[in-house]
């Protein structure tokens, strides 16, 4: 296998659906950093991990139910299905986005502190409201460069297809 090669042409639920928003809650709980205990952070974590491990999951059980010569290259296929699908959904819904909102919003904390002189309640709501507004903004080109990241590594080491022939369906 490699890039070039077809696949199956459908709607993926967990990517090109708004399911795929789910992946975002842990950008949620960046968001509400400043508000919020540590708690509901972790557990907004916890949320996109749940969504992760979904996917991982369905994608895994839909490669084994597909026919295969013989099961030793059904259990290599399935593994490489879950190695793509959780490092992609752990860099495009849990790690990048993770990372961006809570570095938009410390940023906001900090240029808020330095230019005004609002008070600390106010500079938290307002790099919440930040942090909330750059999620629609921040979806889709993490989603395209870890595709062009994953199609560029990771599954050419894998031997899969890469995403942008998957979903134009060229030979």
């Amino acid at each position: 296998m490699n890039c070039n090669m077809s696949t199956q042409k459908e709607t993926d639920i967990f990517r090109d659906t708004p399911v795929r928003l789910l992946g975002y809650a842990n950008e949620i709980g960046e968001a509400f950093r400043p508000l919020v205990k540590k708690l509901w952070v972790h557990a907004s974590y916890g949320v996109a991990i749940t969504y992760v491990a979904a996917d991982t999951f369905d994608k895994s059980r839909k490669t084994y139910k597909r026919p295969f010569p013989d099961d030793i290259i059904r259990k290599s296929e399935v593994a490489k299905v879950a190695v793509d699908t959780v490092v992609w959904q752990g860099l495009a819904s849990v790690i990048i986005p993770g990372f961006t909102i809570n570095r938009v919003c410390a940023g906001t904390l900090y240029l808020l502190k330095k230019t005004t002189k609002w008070p600390k309640i106010t500079r938290k709501w307002t790099a919440t409201a930040v942090g909330i507004a750059c999620i629609p903004l921040i979806v889709s080109p993490i989603d395209h460069g870890v595709h062009q990241l994953m199609d560029s590594s990771v599954r050419k080491w894998l031997g899969i297809p890469c995403y942008a022939d998957h979903k134009s369906g060229q030979e």
